[in-house]
């Protein structure tokens, strides 16, 4: 029997797939394993390369993996999706990921720490809550339109609403001022809950060197500088600030043919939380520029001149990203974006 040198794993919850490949490609075992079985095997079998999907619980395997000695891959599911053959099933599935583990131009996503995972999972739980509140208002601003009762949207214009409902000439029914009260006290409980994560998160990037140096990037604040620690991987990764920037999504998509480059709008396609806050913050150097003029003879001065608002942040955001890279790798002197002639 020839020697297994790639094993392809698709996870599961309590039974998982395993596909063992010699060097050659040429199937070697096909297994069913269950939750218990996966670990003894593993551990009895000599290092390999193992290949997974980045999904749930791959992160969790991965580390457990590199412990018994094996080196461990992950791959994007979108990059697995063109190997699967005919049918779709868990060993079809097995066996695409140890053929696509094995192309010399695939791309990996790294193996998270358990730090890492626990940084990632509180601005998980702060974008959840804040998703709570924002559906809470809307769903409150919904009722009380259909009383006549209005306000513009937003977080800040909730008090107007409360105003509103406690006015001596209100002839709202009582049911509805109960259930309205109801929805102010779950908005008021959720707005301490996001500002305690955000009190954590600006504590942590106070002690954090890496966050502090990145804090000092116009438009980078504490938030932004954790989730970037939280949810980015090693920044030596990418050859260069705009590779970096294209695993961000912030960069056009390209439907090019026939020597014919045609970009289309931001791509979207990359980690969210951080591409967010990026935009958020270019949005903010933005409106101050419109309000009180951006300096003369700069990259943000000509932008605004002849670009949408919206558009000139996300490039904005990019080139922050870009400047990001060269400050935390040391390649390249940091310089501001915005102020680049």
């Amino acid at each position: 029997m020839e020697e297994v040198t790639v094993i392809g794993i698709d996870l599961a919850k309590s039974v998982f797939q395993l596909h063992g490949a010699a060097a050659s490609g040429r199937p070697v075992f096909r297994k069913k394993l269950s939750r218990a079985q996966l670990t003894r095997f593993m551990a009895d079998h000599p290092p390999c390369l193992v290949a997974m999907e980045a999904c749930a619980s791959s992160h969790y395997w991965g580390r457990e993996f590199m412990k018994l000695g094996h080196e461990v891959r992950l791959i994007p599911p979108i990059y697995v999706k063109p190997f699967v053959k005919r049918q779709k099933n868990d060993a079809n599935d097995a066996e695409a990921i140890a053929e696509a583990v094995v192309r010399p131009t695939m791309r990996f996503v790294s193996v998270k720490s358990e730090e890492q995972q626990a940084r990632s999972m509180v601005f998980k739980t702060r974008d959840l809550l804040v998703r709570q509140r924002n559906a809470l208002i809307n769903a409150l601003r919904g009722h009380l339109m259909e009383y006549g009762i209005i306000a513009p949207p937003g977080r800040t214009f909730v008090r107007k609403l409360e105003a509103q409902l406690d006015a001596p000439e209100s002839t709202l029914p009582s049911g509805v001022i109960e259930l309205c009260r109801l929805h102010f006290e779950q908005i008021g409980s959720l707005d301490i809950r996001i500002m305690r994560i955000e009190k954590r998160l600006k504590e942590e990037a106070k002690s954090d060197p890496e966050t502090i140096r990145l804090q000092t990037a116009p438009g980078v604040g504490p938030v932004s500088a954790m989730a970037i620690q939280a949810f980015a991987p090693p920044m030596e990764g990418f050859r260069r600030g705009r590779d970096f920037a294209a695993w961000l999504g912030l960069v056009p998509v390209q439907k090019s043919t026939g020597g014919r480059q045609i970009l289309g709008r931001t791509s979207k396609m990359g980690q969210r939380d951080i591409r967010r806050l990026l935009i958020i913050g270019a949005m903010t150097r933005v409106r101050w520029a419109v309000k009180n003029g951006p300096p003369k003879g700069s990259w943000l001065e000509q932008m605004l001149g002849r670009k949408p608002r919206m558009l000139v942040a996300i490039a904005l955001a990019n080139k922050t990203a870009r400047a990001i890279w060269a400050m935390m790798t040391k390649q390249e002197d940091y310089r501001d974006p915005a102020l680049a002639a």
